[in-house]
């Protein structure tokens, strides 16, 4: 038969007998202050990545907040443009038949814009075209006869009070949309200028 390992065995140390002596002996109030200190070091670890998370938490939801409320805006940025646009518009029809019942009633008023429109393209040698709506035409036929140079030439498409001058090298759009468009412009660029 085969030999069997010899059986030894084992006795717990005593414990009095440490291998350190006294020198490893901690006091009650050694342990309890390196309890505490571990205690604070790992509160004071847990509360500040706490507080980076929380605060990153904070930024993410800012700016999801942010992009929902620039969504908001754009829309309404349109519209405000759309009814300033509309408003505008509305403007200038109304003073366009303001303004258009003023020429029939004061043709001297359009003689006038006529003169002004004359000036503007200069020169006594000056050749030019103006388009007038018949009735104006007709009206204004005396005073024009007298200006050299200028063809006279009746057009339908224009409303009383308007007219259109093409010159050598400039063209003249005098109709009271273009005109009204031109103030309510410089208003606008005024206006923003000033903010």
């Amino acid at each position: 038969m085969s030999a069997r390992p010899a059986v030894v065995r084992w006795t717990a140390p005593g414990l009095d007998a440490r291998a350190g002596g006294d020198a490893s002996r901690h006091s009650v109030e050694e342990l309890q202050a390196v309890e505490q200190a571990a205690h604070d070091a790992g509160f004071a670890r847990g509360h500040a990545e706490g507080l980076a998370s929380g605060q990153a938490e904070v930024r993410r939801m800012v700016a999801q907040m942010e992009g929902i409320l620039d969504g908001f805006t754009r829309p309404l940025a349109r519209l405000d443009a759309e009814v300033a646009d509309a408003l505008a518009e509305l403007a200038v029809r109304v003073a366009g038949a303001l303004v258009g019942r003023a020429y029939v009633a004061d043709p001297s008023l359009l003689a006038d814009l006529v003169q002004q429109a004359l000036d503007t393209i200069g020169g006594a040698t000056r050749e030019a075209e103006l388009r007038l709506h018949p009735d104006d035409l007709g009206v204004l036929a005396p005073y024009l006869a007298a200006q050299d140079g200028v063809r006279l030439l009746a057009d339908t498409s224009l409303a009383r009070g308007e007219l259109r001058l093409h010159g050598e090298s400039v063209r003249i759009d005098g109709t009271l949309d273009a005109r009204l468009r031109s103030v309510m412009q410089t208003i606008l660029e005024a206006r923003e200028g000033a903010q």
